[in-house]
């Protein structure tokens, strides 16, 4: 490997003396900013902004400087504001039926539950689920050879002490024994007879009959179960007509009557029916502050189960000239109640006094008369003495 020399050469000066050196490059002289779209597109939009924020000042925030000092605000009289809109309602005499609100049940006019008396199985069976049957009917039997053997024993014993009756008397005639000896033997008698009644009294409980007509409920009895005393066999239910149960609040105990008519809606199909007060109970109930009352349906179709909830309207008097407003008109303070009414272009409120209510309308019985203008929309938007503009 070889090395090679190298040799360093000096840098190249220049000869001022004989040669013109190059001339310097000039330094870079300062630009102006570019005046493109960014310039004026920035001074438009800061000016649309604050346009916007005039205007809208304005439009919804009007001085009052200049203005009416009596009306004041938004719409007043004087200002340079719009009128506040709002929808009223014209008083106008209507009928009203003044009613109590309840709910209750549908109940049976007569409902039993088909128990046994007497321990034993069954040997007849004639219930047939959800069937009629008429008052008297045989449903089931239980069985009753052993009573039927006391009975039969106790007739042999009533005759064997019917003929010792008979030899006491005469032997009692002809004086050969004491009336105490032939009174134990007529007690003897008399007591066989009563015996003979209480074994015929428990076979008629062996076999089990509808006390009424009605409708047969289910059962899980069949022939050959072996019942005990108080086995649940069936249900009977007379459900023409049924009973309907209500209470009314005790305030309104007195307004209540026999043979008031009575709107009863049933819950599940939403029909109404007509029933008429046949009883009230003569105590409020101490808990709830409630009058029991009782109606009946004559429930011809079937229209009405024993057990079902119904609503129940009772009408307690009607007018036809009350004075009602739309419930959303009517403003609640802690005075009272207070409508504001337009007059002369103007709101004004108008303290009122409230009865009857539901939920679309309010009974106004003071404070208000036939023609006045209510607002029920809008309300919140206005105030005392601002002038408002009456939408449809």
């Amino acid at each position: 490997m070889s090395l090679e020399t190298i040799t360093a050469t000096p840098p190249k000066t220049w000869d001022t003396t004989t040669t013109t050196p190059p001339p310097l490059a000039p330094e870079p002289t300062p630009q102006p900013a570019p005046t493109g779209k960014r310039g004026w597109l920035g001074w438009l939009i800061a000016a649309l902004i604050i346009g916007g924020i005039a205007w809208a000042k304005v439009k919804y925030f009007p001085s009052n400087a200049g203005g009416d000092k009596k009306g004041g605000g938004k719409g007043a009289p004087g200002g340079k504001g719009p009128l506040t809109p709002v929808q009223v309602y014209v008083v106008a005499a209507t009928n009203l039926t003044d009613q109590v609100a309840a709910t209750g049940s549908v109940l049976a006019e007569e409902s039993v539950i088909i128990k046994s008396e007497l321990s034993g199985k069954i040997t007849s069976l004639n219930i047939k689920e959800g069937q009629s049957v008429s008052k008297g009917q045989l449903l089931f039997s239980i069985n009753a050879d052993e009573a039927q053997a006391a009975i039969q024993k106790q007739q042999y014993n009533i005759k064997l002490y019917r003929d010792q009756e008979k030899r006491q008397r005469t032997l009692l005639d002809k004086e050969y024994i004491s009336a105490q000896e032939y009174e134990q033997s007529n007690n003897a008698l008399l007591t066989a007879q009563a015996d003979l009644q209480a074994l015929r009294a428990t076979l008629a409980k062996a076999y089990v009959r509808a006390p009424f007509a009605g409708v047969l409920g289910l059962t899980t009895a069949t022939v050959g179960t072996y019942v005990s005393p108080g086995a649940e066999i069936t249900t009977l239910s007379k459900v023409r007509p049924v009973k309907i149960d209500f209470a009314v609040p005790g305030r309104f105990a007195a307004n209540v009557r026999v043979n008031d008519v009575v709107d009863v809606v049933d819950e599940s199909t939403n029909k109404t029916y007509k029933a008429k007060v046949y009883a009230i109970d003569p105590q409020i109930d101490p808990v709830s502050r409630t009058q029991p009352v009782r109606a009946r349906f004559a429930n011809t179709n079937n229209e009405l189960r024993p057990g079902a909830f119904v609503r129940v309207n009772l009408k307690l008097g009607e007018s036809e000239s009350a004075l009602q407003v739309p419930t959303e008109a009517v403003i609640p303070e802690a005075s009272g109640y207070n409508v504001y009414t337009v007059k002369g272009g103007k709101m004004v409120p108008q303290k009122v006094k409230i009865g009857i209510r539901s939920d679309k309308v309010i009974q106004i019985t003071k404070g208000i008369a036939v023609g006045d203008t209510i607002i029920r929309t809008g309300i919140l938007q206005v105030k005392p003495g601002d002038a408002v503009k009456v939408i449809k």
